[in-house]
């Protein structure tokens, strides 16, 4: 397998399953992954906040708030692209990076377009979607439970689809994060397990998040290292020492949540971040090559 720092184009965007999670583990926890608030206006006009992330470095890309069979959300900000781009693949294509959703629990505080439900994740799977973030938006007061059946619902509906789950705030509803948690998840079916760095959820410490980090990667899952508790929108310098910390405690892909100012992490924190996690050869490749995202191989 072609470690994703290597990979590009129409193959890159169209990874999923087995091959995408074995192509970020191979990249040695330099895999970022920015996530955007679909139903958030875009920071410039005619330009697609998952296009501004992806040329700033960003791997892969993962909308929230996606209205399952809504996709026209999907191109906020691409109205005057034609054609426009269809569904998670065509984005995907667009942007030469692999392009997944979050879904929520099964619970009545979830509007039912983003439940993760047998219909939703085959509908997500139908149009493209690359993977699948299993977890919950604030306020939902869904529990680790809730997640753990979301994880069986869809590894069970769309076994092929990549399933990465966990929570990265609590939601709502406090309980205990741990290696207890890490295993629950792993045994439901998640690719892999969300971890809340040290230094964003209060109370993981260095050691807690590494003991995680152990749990999921030992059991064959990857280990994903989180910032969804609004310091997305930090400043840099508070990004880097966050990133340096969860190279310190292994984690296989980072994620930047959709908190920052116009629904993402602020473009200079992507790539502070990148430069902290991967230095300048790959933060600049990754920003050069997706001008290669539509490039056919022949005249």
């Amino acid at each position: 397998m072609t470690r994703l720092l290597d990979q590009y184009g129409p193959g890159f965007a169209a990874l999923t399953g087995a091959e995408l999670t074995e192509a970020i583990g191979a990249s040695e926890g330099r895999s970022l992954l920015a996530e955007i608030d679909a139903s958030a206006a875009p920071l410039f006009k005619d330009t697609a906040n998952a296009e501004i992330a992806a040329a700033f470095g960003a791997d892969l890309i993962c909308l929230n708030h996606v209205g399952i069979g809504d996709w026209e959300s999907l191109g906020r900000g691409l109205e005057n692209v034609q054609p426009q781009p269809e569904g998670f693949t065509g984005l995907g294509r667009l942007l030469g990076r692999p392009v997944g959703l979050n879904l929520e629990p099964d619970i009545d505080a979830v509007p039912e377009p983003f439940r993760a439900t047998t219909d939703n994740a085959r509908a997500a799977a139908a149009a493209g979607a690359s993977f699948v973030f299993m977890t919950a938006n604030p306020g939902r007061a869904a529990g680790l439970d809730d997640v753990v059946a979301a994880v069986q619902i869809v590894r069970n509906s769309v076994p092929e689809l990549c399933c990465w789950a966990g929570k990265m705030h609590h939601a709502g509803a406090e309980e205990p994060l741990g290696r207890e948690s890490v295993a629950r998840l792993v045994a439901a079916g998640a690719h892999g397990v969300l971890v809340p760095l040290p230094g964003t959820v209060p109370g993981i410490s260095e050691d807690r998040a590494r003991a995680m980090v152990d749990e999921a990667r030992s059991s064959g899952a990857l280990a994903i290292g989180t910032i969804g508790t609004s310091q997305e929108g930090a400043d840099d310098d508070t990004l880097r020492r966050l990133a340096l910390t969860a190279k310190r405690i292994g984690v296989d892909l980072h994620h930047l949540g959709d908190a920052g100012l116009g629904g993402m992490a602020s473009p200079e924190s992507l790539y502070a971040y990148s430069i902290a996690v991967r230095g300048i050869r790959h933060t600049w490749n990754r920003m050069a090559r997706g001008t290669r995202a539509s490039w056919p191989g022949k005249e």
